[in-house]
């Protein structure tokens, strides 16, 4: 499951290609570049090493030298082998890169409830690739594994994970405007995870068990700004002194400025093909099973993408009501997300306005305008076309809702086919259900609120405006809330006239306000 390298080594291969001759001058210039990132302090305690090994250099991360160097609160146990990168520059400045990744290892530490331990262990995991110090990315680069196994343990909780197989690809290329663009994928075969919960506390007791004949990942961005992310962190580590920090601030918000928007957009899915999931009430399963996301970089107008899709459903049938089975999904598609969120002008006049050698460093008073502003934009919450199907049945949805005043205005259109199969599910359900049957004039009652389309389906377009008031397809379900009187607002907190319950007894105030009532 482990990717060519690991991403802070993605990274930190930035310095010039060395000459072609591979010598101990240059197993040097290589450590002076690593610790550039990573700190002389890294070499010194022996968490990385560099040497010659015939026309390449090898570089060593030992994480167990890391472990054992903490001041306190060290594992129970720890056992890792070092990680070992084969390196050679290459003609035209690039390097080729390549590791053997097989290991196990295995930790225990005290947890909040006790002994915690996790065993991981990969076989024959291989990978080389090509990384280009002038993009700070790898241009192409592939690897695989013939399996991986997982194991970990908490004091409520366990987990199993077995992998088959697996293949991983990179590529990136220099991005038109600034950064690189990239492409990554991942396959992994026979994925199986079982856990088992039981926590007293709670009364939680079952096991679980997830499985994939294959799993996919894959992923892409565009215009990711590795440069001046890696300058950021050489910042990081040339300044870990709190004083030094204080007083290279202002170089610290140019590095800041320039690594801006971080990215154009980023997007990744994970993807099951013929998804199990075991549990004691039955199997769940969908034939395919995705999970996307998608985001943009520091932009004024940006969006954030989600999307759930699912095909070829099943669900366990024998704790659910005979009538409710023709009513099951078999196929489901969400697509949720948020627009036009002002991220750049937060950045920026959040990153000229900090100021270290202040507690805090930006005042509460900034933190609020900052907020009112980024709300003054208008940022929504936008749900994309999302259809729930069955059989003849499909429900879509789509709408969007923005915060004006704090208080939300939200639109959105349902539109249903086989709507008249629904009602008589859930007719035949009345019968022997008394709740459904004291639900079932409702579904009546949003049927004559539909629009019924050209091609029979029915339609609402609901309409909630910041001032209280729901119209669907134009007719009001519910006014304008009544505008608070301040005057009257002091009367009521001063006690007097709730003494009496005179106006509350009425009746008049509780159940004449037209709020109460549909008006179709």
């Amino acid at each position: 499951m482990k990717r060519v390298l690991p991403l802070v080594f993605v990274l930190a291969f930035s310095a010039p290609a060395l000459a072609q001759t591979v010598d101990s001058q240059g197993a040097k210039q290589l450590s002076d570049s690593l610790a550039r990132y990573f700190g002389k302090q890294a070499f010194d305690s022996g968490v990385l090493k560099v040497s010659v090994e015939g026309d390449a250099y090898k570089v060593v991360v030992d994480i167990k030298a890391l472990v054992n160097a903490l001041p306190d609160q060290k594992p129970l146990k720890f056992d890792l082998a070092p990680y070992a990168l084969t390196v050679k520059p290459r003609s035209d400045g690039s390097w080729d890169v390549a590791s053997d990744f097989s290991q196990s290892m295995s930790f225990e530490f005290n947890g909040p409830d006790g002994p915690q331990s996790l065993q991981l262990a990969v076989k024959d995991g291989k990978g080389t690739a090509v990384y280009d110090p002038n993009l700070a990315a790898f241009t192409s680069g592939a690897s695989s594994m013939a399996g991986m196994t997982m194991t970990s343990r908490e004091a409520k909780q366990q987990a199993d994970v077995t992998a088959g197989a697996g293949t991983a690809t990179i590529a990136a290329t220099k991005s038109a405007n600034g950064g690189v663009d990239f492409t990554a994928t991942q396959k992994v075969s026979s994925f199986v995870e079982t856990i088992k919960v039981d926590d007293p506390d709670s009364g939680m007791n079952f096991p679980l068990t997830l499985r994939a004949p294959e799993l996919s990942v894959d992923a892409k961005g565009k215009g990711v700004r590795t440069k001046p992310l890696l300058d950021l962190l050489a910042f990081a580590v040339a300044n870990e002194d709190e004083a030094k920090l204080k007083a290279n601030q202002a170089e610290l918000k140019t590095l800041l400025q320039a690594a801006l928007p971080v990215w154009e957009r980023i997007d990744g899915n994970y993807g099951f093909k013929d998804f199990e999931v075991e549990s004691p009430v039955g199997k769940f399963g969908a034939t395919q099973f995705s999970a996307a996301f998608g985001m943009d970089g520091v932009s004024q107008n940006g969006k954030v993408d989600y999307a759930i899709k699912a095909s070829g459903l099943t669900i366990p049938q024998q704790t659910l009501p005979g009538w409710s089975v023709a009513l099951l999904p078999t196929d489901v598609e969400l697509n949720f997300g948020g627009a036009n969120i002002d991220l750049d002008t937060m950045a920026k006049k959040a990153i000229e306005a900090f100021d270290l050698n202040k507690n805090p460093p930006l005042s509460d008073e900034f933190g609020d305008a900052l907020v009112a502003d980024f709300l003054a934009k208008t940022p929504k919450f936008v749900l994309g076309h999302s259809t729930v199907k069955n059989g003849d049945i499909e429900v879509a949805m789509e709408g969007e809702m923005t915060f004006p005043g704090k208080k939300p205005d939200a639109t959105m259109t349902v539109d249903v086919a086989g709507y008249d199969k629904i009602v008589a599910a859930l007719q035949e359900g009345a019968k022997s259900d008394e709740q459904l049957a004291q639900a079932f004039p409702f579904a009546l009652a949003v049927k004559g609120f539909g629009k019924t389309l050209p091609d029979g389906r029915l339609e609402w377009i609901i309409n909630a405006k910041a001032d209280g008031s729901v119209t669907v397809n134009d007719a009001m379900l519910k006014p304008a809330d009544a505008v608070q009187d301040d005057g009257a607002g002091q009367d009521g907190g001063s006690g007097q006239d709730e003494g009496s319950d005179q106006d509350d007894g009425s009746g008049q105030d509780d159940n004449g306000g037209a709020g109460a009532k549909l008006q179709p």
